[in-house]
């Protein structure tokens, strides 16, 4: 696929167990083409609901690397607006399922990067709450991914991101 040049980005050179990549499309409303750093991400398994989606790029939507955009490669999939859960919620330390740990290869749950999906109802940025109840854990060693669902009901599945 040829992007635009409004839609071309750099990608992060890979590491671990992915290949490099070559630039990957960004869905960008900028009216000059601005070239952003992005991180390629292979679910381990997809995202419920989006079977036909595992490879995505992991794309800063600000410079001060409090919001992303979890984005699929392929032209028409999913795109999840997500915040890294240690910016918003410090205190977050859910207990990661061992498998799940194993399948992304964490020796330890600590090492894993976390990510919660955002929901913006309405578009009302000031209501935007973030899934708790089943972030995106990285292995930032391979870029593989998966969204753990949690059993228990201590985190909430819209937990309001103001403060």
């Amino acid at each position: 696929m040829t992007a635009s040049p409004a839609m071309t980005a750099v990608m992060a050179p890979a590491s671990g167990t992915l290949p490099p990549a070559p630039p990957a499309p960004v869905r960008t409303t900028a009216a000059v083409p601005v070239p952003v750093q992005v991180e390629a991400l292979s679910m381990a398994e997809p995202v419920p609901g989006f079977p036909g989606h595992r490879d995505y790029v992991l794309v800063p939507a600000e410079d001060g690397g409090r919001l992303f955009w979890l984005q699929s490669v392929a032209p028409d999939g999913p795109r999840f607006l997500a915040v890294p859960a240690a910016a918003y919620f410090p205190d977050y330390a859910p207990s990661l399922p061992g498998a799940a740990c194993s399948e992304l290869g964490l020796a330890d749950p600590r090492e894993g990067r976390l990510f919660c999906l955002v929901t913006v109802p309405d578009g009302d940025v000031a209501a935007a709450t973030a899934n708790l109840r089943a972030p995106v854990v990285v292995n930032p060693a391979t870029r593989q991914a998966r969204q753990v669902v949690l059993l228990d009901s201590a985190h909430p599945i819209r937990r309001s991101l103001r403060r």
